[in-house]
């Protein structure tokens, strides 16, 4: 089956766990100007269980070109699912370049689909030199406040276990000093979260980045990145 017809029966299999509570759920836990199905995540997770054991045959170059027709069907859903797919497979992973991610990333408007792009696709590409510092640093020059968002969330990669990172302080840090002073609402949760993962294989490194800009740093970033490390938690 060509890539078109796979994606349209992924579609449908997950129009079948419609669930209206979850889409209306979704209007202010996330909204987006892209379809929303309002499909679980424990759905979405065992629909794509199901579908891997045949598409874990195919070519990354095949599956690459799938997750483009599932993000070009602008459901949010679908860029998920996308995204997921491309991370089960690091042959596919090793495919994205600049000009790949940009496209793979075109509907990102709202937390959840950005984040997981940044931790599966942009994050990973930037971790393995499949893009550079200066193309993060373009993305958190951006007017654009999700890929400014990228740009911070992608540091997690570097340093989240689960994912595959080992630690990199230097670069975590090099972006978080880029916006101590954005005050955007995801960009600060963004850097909250950069500091806390990062805290977990170089704390000495977290406390001397907070010693050093205290005064300028958002409320809801001392307070939880404090709280991280004088507790290991993120709220007390």
């Amino acid at each position: 089956m060509d890539t078109s017809a796979t994606c349209l029966v992924l579609v449908d299999d997950l129009k079948s766990f419609t669930d209206p509570a979850r889409k209306e759920k979704s209007k202010t836990m996330f909204p987006t100007a892209m379809e929303v199905l309002g499909v679980t995540s424990p759905k979405m997770k065992a629909l794509i269980k199901i579908w891997w054991i045949d598409l874990k045959m195919w070519s990354p170059g095949k599956l690459l070109d799938l997750a483009k027709k599932l993000v070009e069907t602008r459901i949010l859903e679908c860029n998920m699912v996308a995204f997921e797919l491309l991370w089960k497979n690091k042959n596919a992973l090793k495919l994205l370049t600049l000009n790949e991610l940009k496209y793979l990333g075109q509907n990102m408007d709202n937390w959840v689909t950005t984040d997981t792009f940044s931790i599966m696709l942009s994050g990973y590409a930037w971790r393995e030199n499949q893009i550079s510092d200066a193309d993060i640093f373009k993305w958190l020059n951006s007017e654009n406040r999700w890929w400014r968002r990228t740009a911070v969330v992608s540091t997690v990669t570097l340093n989240l276990r689960s994912r595959g990172g080992t630690g990199d302080a230097q670069c975590t840090l090099m972006i978080c000093e880029k916006v101590i002073s954005d005050r955007d609402d995801m960009i600060v949760k963004a850097l909250s979260w950069a500091l806390r993962e990062l805290s977990k294989s170089d704390k000495p490194a977290v406390e001397d980045f907070m010693a050093k800009y205290d005064s300028q740093l958002a409320s809801r970033v001392r307070r939880e990145v404090y709280t991280k490390l004088e507790t290991g938690r993120k709220n007390g």
